[in-house]
């Protein structure tokens, strides 16, 4: 059996995990909202600007906001493209989305990319911050899997591309 076809296999089946077990009302409620804190990285620039504003903070709020600028060219306009992967919505069409559906590829999954790059840099910045960022990064990350609009193939490729990203931009500065 292929790679390609493995991969997709465990990804089919922890998603209907996800989807079979996790699938409540209250969840259904509140994750099409976790996950808008992840659109475009939104909540993780709001905190670069406020960390921005704090003198003790000030290079922190610049990594995050280059992190993110960086990870938006090289996961979303570039990889996303290389790879061109459909998103498990648009081959499982069986499955009613709470969210409007993405028009974009699904590797990297832009959003656990952009939360894992805030987070890293955040954990390096202060540890309370760090562990609220974790917080938020995991719940957004999983929203994307429970809204079924990312593999969990999406969400590593995300973890990893983030990780290699805010590393980096720590060690530069």
């Amino acid at each position: 059996m292929g790679m390609r076809i493995l991969i997709r296999k465990m990804d089919d089946r922890i998603l209907d995990f996800v989807h079979d077990k996790a699938n409540c009302k209250f969840l259904n409620f509140v994750m099409p909202k976790i996950t808008t804190l992840g659109d475009c990285g939104i909540i993780w620039i709001i905190t670069a600007f406020i960390l921005i504003g704090h003198p003790k903070y000030t290079v922190n709020g610049y990594l995050i906001l280059v992190a993110q600028i960086c990870g938006a060219i090289v996961g979303n306009v570039f990889l996303k493209h290389v790879f061109a992967r459909s998103r498990p919505c648009w081959a499982n069409t069986d499955i009613s989305l709470l969210i409007k559906l993405p028009k974009d590829y699904s590797f990297p999954s832009g959003h656990t990319l952009s939360s894992v790059t805030a987070t890293i840099i955040l954990i390096h910045t202060n540890a309370i911050l760090g562990i609220s960022a974790i917080m938020v990064c995991l719940a957004i990350i999983f929203s994307r899997m429970y809204l079924y609009v990312h593999y969990p193939s999406d969400i590593l490729g995300g973890v990893a591309l983030g990780i290699i990203i805010s590393l980096i931009l720590i060690k530069v500065v």
